[in-house]
C-alpha cells in the first residue's frame, strides 16, 4: 500500500535519557521528535521518576502524532480545563451575576488537578474520577449529591466552551454518563419493579435543579400547579440558615410528577 508523497518522509523519533536527581533519586526524560522531508517540524519532551512510564508514553505519542492532522492539533494553543473556567466567569459574569456557590464551585475546580487537563483530553472517564475523588479524604470527603453538583457545575461550562469559544471539548463528556447512569436505573427498574422509580426521581432532579434531600422532602400541598412552582423545605442557602421558598419549576419538571 502506498503513502501519499507528503507523508513518505515522515520519521518519529524518540529517546530517553536518565538523569541523577539532586536527592540521588533518578529522572527519565523522553523526547519524541517528528521529521518530516529532512526538517524537524515538531517536538516535545516529559520527565517521569519510573523508565516504564516514559516507554509507555513515547509509545503512545508516537501513535497519536502519525494520525492525519495530530501536528496541527499539536501546534494548537494549549487550553486548559483551568483557562475555560476563567473565560467562563468573566464573560458569563458580563450578562448576569454568578451564584457564590457556583462560582467558588468552579474556581475550586480549576484550582484541583483537573484544572490541568487540556480541553481535548476531557472525557466521561476523567469526570467520574474526578467525582470519587472528591468523596476521597484527599478531595474532601462530600458527599455525594455535592460531587454531583461540582459536575453540574462544571457541565455548564463544558457546554458552551466548543460553540462560544472553539474549545476541541468531547459535546459526549457528560451526557455519556448521564446515558450510564440512566441505563442502570432501567435495569434496576426491569429486575424490581416495586423499587422506587430512579428514573424519575433523576429526570425530576434534572429539571428541578434541586437537591436530593429536598426533593425527598417536597409534599403534595408543596406544589403550585397553576404557576409552575414547588415549596422547598430547609432549603441550603451559602452563609445563611436553612429556608423554605418557592422555586420556579420548569414545565417539563412538573410534567415529570407521578400521578396522585
Amino acid at each position: 500500500m502506498y503513502q501519499s508523497i507528503i507523508e513518505l518522509y515522515q520519521l518519529t523519533m524518540a529517546t530517553i535519557r536518565a538523569r541523577k536527581r539532586t536527592d540521588g533519586s533518578i529522572s527519565y526524560t523522553a523526547q519524541i521528535r517528528l521529521i518530516r522531508d529532512g526538517q524537524q517540524v515538531y517536538q516535545e519532551s516529559q520527565t517521569f521518576a519510573r523508565k516504564q512510564a516514559a516507554q509507555a508514553w513515547t509509545k503512545k505519542r508516537e501513535t497519536e502524532l502519525n494520525q492525519p492532522g495530530a501536528i496541527e492539533r499539536a501546534h494548537r494553543k494549549v487550553n486548559t480545563v483551568k483557562d475555560m473556567i476563567d473565560r467562563y466567569l468573566v464573560e458569563l459574569e458580563r450578562a448576569r451575576p454568578l451564584g457564590k456557590t457556583k462560582r467558588g464551585t468552579l474556581l475550586m475546580i480549576s484550582q484541583t488537578y483537573l484544572g490541568k487537563l487540556l480541553d481535548h483530553e476531557i472525557n466521561s472517564q476523567h469526570l467520574v474520577e474526578f467525582a470519587l475523588w472528591r468523596m476521597s479524604p484527599a478531595g474532601g470527603t462530600v458527599k455525594p449529591q455535592t460531587a454531583g453538583n461540582d459536575l453540574a457545575h462544571l457541565g455548564a461550562v463544558l457546554s458552551i466552551a466548543k460553540p462560544a469559544w472553539g474549545y476541541e471539548v468531547d459535546p459526549h463528556a457528560m451526557a455519556d454518563e448521564l446515558d450510564k447512569l440512566l441505563s442502570h436505573f432501567q435495569s434496576i427498574q426491569a429486575y424490581r419493579p416495586t423499587s422506587l422509580n430512579m428514573l424519575e426521581v433523576a429526570a425530576f432532579a434534572i429539571f428541578s435543579t434541586r437537591r436530593q434531600e429536598a426533593i425527598t422532602r417536597i409534599r403534595w400541598a408543596d406544589l403550585d400547579e397553576a404557576n409552575s412552582r414547588i415549596l422547598v423545605r430547609d432549603m441550603k442557602n451559602p452563609g445563611q440558615n436553612w429556608q423554605r421558598r418557592p422555586v420556579p419549576l420548569a414545565s417539563r419538571g412538573v410534567g415529570l410528577l407521578p400521578c396522585r
